[in-house]
């Protein structure tokens, strides 16, 4: 079974109710066992022309689905929860997103799948939840640990503790 941590975000609705929404579901799953969860941060959209603060969080999973199949349950369960894909825009305010932030040590580079998240170590608000569940995990790319990216970042101090771990 591979260990994978899924990057979780909302800035449309009720954004924590979409995050719990997301696990949940991913839970639900035959095929993934949710292991943790970060706590649930605030932050500040990241890319994006957009007031809405997200909600992120990180969960990590157990799973037997290859990276391809867990995209697509990943894809499936942001439109159960009523994102709609944009193509050719920019990003937009979401219900949920996930993203795979890392699939055990692999590393994928196609046009539709990049593993490691090619910008998870630029994002204080992927970076930050990381840190609490595996701050000596090393990038396979970069070399660096979880720590290393965070102290790397130009705006650590970006993303607002939200509320209390979650327990799942």
């Amino acid at each position: 079974m591979a260990i994978v941590y899924l990057s979780l975000g909302s800035n449309k609705g009720d954004r924590i109710g979409y995050v719990q929404q997301a696990t949940s579901l991913l839970g639900a799953s035959d095929n993934i066992n949710i292991i943790r969860t970060s706590a649930f941060y605030e932050t500040e959209p990241w890319g994006m022309n957009t007031e809405t603060w997200f909600v992120n969080a990180v969960v990590e999973i157990k799973t037997k689905l290859s990276p391809h199949e867990l995209l697509s349950e990943c894809q499936r369960i942001e439109r159960q929860l009523g994102k709609v894909k944009h193509e050719g825009e920019e990003y937009q305010d979401r219900t949920i997103d996930i993203d795979i932030l890392f699939y055990n040590n692999e590393i994928i580079n196609e046009d539709t799948l990049t593993i490691p998240h090619k910008y998870l170590h630029l994002r204080a608000f992927t970076l930050v939840p990381l840190l609490e569940l595996i701050p000596d995990y090393e990038h396979p790319l970069l070399h660096k640990t979880i720590a290393e990216l965070h102290n790397d970042l130009e705006n650590p101090e970006m993303v607002f503790l939200y509320g209390t771990r979650v327990e799942i």
